[in-house]
């Protein structure tokens, strides 16, 4: 579906043709090249930096070189999920939107609008010869969904700006000040095979139909985990029927909440009724649980081959029980900002199989001592069967700052627009304000952009008048920078 026709159409033209770039995380070769040339073929200073961030400069329109120079920063990849009935090739197909009243969806994948929406708004700057401005620079990140590599490797001294404006939020008429720090926990346990016995019978037991979502931005909504749902069908399993697991697996993300897990089980013949009967029930139950904020969950045993071999009885139930009792969800709230999740853990991708089993977490906390506390627990956990713990990508928060100049300047430009107040928010995900920050102490931070709801899952979508809106208060905040001192 053509979607130039949108308004504002200088922003949609330019996400238009990044969805028909494909620019999964780590896989962004293709994006790189289209917006260094995008910079080139305007005349604009463009420079590709030796980790692969794009930057491209723009001087200041005439008579605004007094005014302090604004970094205009967004991330070029996007989170690549997708429905498994949809058959798309991340790395060769484009994104095929829709439109669904005010929304704007993708068909069976994720959208990406985060951070398309900020990458486009940046090029229309660019692009444009009719905006007043200072000096703009746009920082365009790369690998930010899988680690905030790009962030990570900037180099101090490349950019020029006093101000940098994140357009990776997700609320419009929301500022942001501050975000939640983060970390990958991984732990590994090794284990030997076994036959399965003779004459038993072998079946699928898959969850689907879970909504997932950002692992910071909806982890507050109590969604299920399809790990956690899976893990609990199969200790009930394991404790009433001795069944057998030969292999688990869900979620691939670490930063998307998992939507399907699958397990690969044995059992004697003769317990198969009793069984399908099992599951029948504990499904119902954990379905009764979670009917309002995740109403599609699907349980399904699924006859199947009966697998050559099956991981050790006290092993398998050693690693459900693990995962069945590991940290998921919300640790804390917020005692500073009411309503803000301060600490959470997503049991992002299980796997057993193949004598390996495996589990990835983020964790996120505005606090650091309480997330190294929550990776403790962890640890401690999943050292109680022999797995090996590490910890890696660790980044800071965002500590806000409410006397922020460029934070009281787009208030009252808000105020004078839309005659409300915009709120002032913090927000528990990874924003690459934090990291940046770090390269660049002195650099005044705003984050904010148009609503976008479950991003990180095939139900991403825009709602397309906020970016109107998003625009017209970048518009009027470049217009209005504050002078140099």
């Amino acid at each position: 579906m053509d979607i130039t026709h949108l308004k504002p159409e200088q922003v949609w033209k330019h996400f238009y043709a990044l969805t028909q770039i494909p620019r999964p995380s780590e896989k962004e070769e293709k994006i790189r090249a289209f917006l260094a040339d995008f910079g080139k073929k305007l005349g604009l200073e463009t420079i590709v930096d030796p980790v692969g961030n794009v930057i491209i400069s723009k001087p200041a329109t005439p008579g605004m070189e007094n005014r302090k120079g604004i970094i205009l920063q967004a991330h070029m990849d996007m989170v690549p999920q997708k429905n498994k009935d949809t058959v798309h090739d991340f790395e060769k197909d484009p994104i095929v939107p829709r439109i669904e009243g005010d929304w704007l969806y993708a068909t069976g994948t994720t959208l990406g609008a985060d951070n398309g929406l900020g990458v486009a708004a940046a090029m229309a700057v660019l692009e444009a010869n009719d905006l007043v401005h200072g000096p703009i620079e746009a920082l365009f990140t790369t690998e930010e969904e899988t680690g905030m590599t790009g962030a990570r490797e900037l180099q101090p001294g490349v950019l020029k700006g006093d101000i940098l404006l994140n357009m990776d939020s997700e609320d419009e008429g929301e500022l942001y000040v501050g975000c939640a720090g983060g970390e990958d926990g991984s732990f590994t346990l090794a284990f030997d095979m076994e036959q399965t016995p003779a004459g038993w019978e072998g079946a699928r037991l898959n969850i689907t139909g879970l909504k997932g979502g950002h692992s910071g931005m909806d982890i507050i909504l109590g969604r299920g985990n399809a790990n956690k749902v899976l893990v609990r069908l199969l200790h009930h399993l394991m404790e009433t029927h001795q069944i057998r697991l030969a292999s688990a697996e869900g979620g691939d993300l670490r930063n998307a909440i998992p939507r399907e897990a699958d397990a690969i089980i044995a059992y004697e013949s003769a317990k198969k009724a009793q069984i399908e009967e099992a599951v029948a029930a504990m499904a119902k139950v954990i379905q009764d649980e979670l009917k309002f904020v995740d109403p599609d969950l699907k349980v399904n045993l699924l006859p199947t081959e009966v697998p050559a071999q099956i991981i050790p009885d006290q092993t398998a139930r050693k690693i459900v029980r693990a995962v069945y009792a590991a940290p998921n969800g919300v640790w804390a709230m917020s005692d500073s900002m009411p309503g803000l999740v301060e600490t959470s853990s997503n049991l992002a991708i299980f796997k057993a199989k193949e004598g390996k089993a495996e589990v990835h977490c983020l964790l996120r906390s505005m606090v650091d001592t309480a997330k190294t506390d929550m990776g403790t627990a962890l640890a401690c956990c999943f050292a109680n069967i022999g797995a090996k713990s590490s910890f890696s990508g660790a980044y800071p928060g965002w500590q806000p700052n409410m006397e922020s100049p460029i934070l009281q300047a787009m208030l009252k430009t808000y105020k004078d627009m839309y005659g409300k107040d915009a709120e002032v928010k913090a927000i528990h995900a990874g924003l690459e304000c934090g990291i940046l920050g770090g390269h660049y102490p002195h650099w005044d931070m705003i984050s904010f952009g148009p609503t976008i709801r479950s991003p990180h899952s095939p139900d991403e979508r825009c709602l397309i008048p906020t970016v109107q809106k998003f625009w017209d208060l970048l518009v009027e905040t470049l217009k209005n920078a504050p002078v140099k001192q």
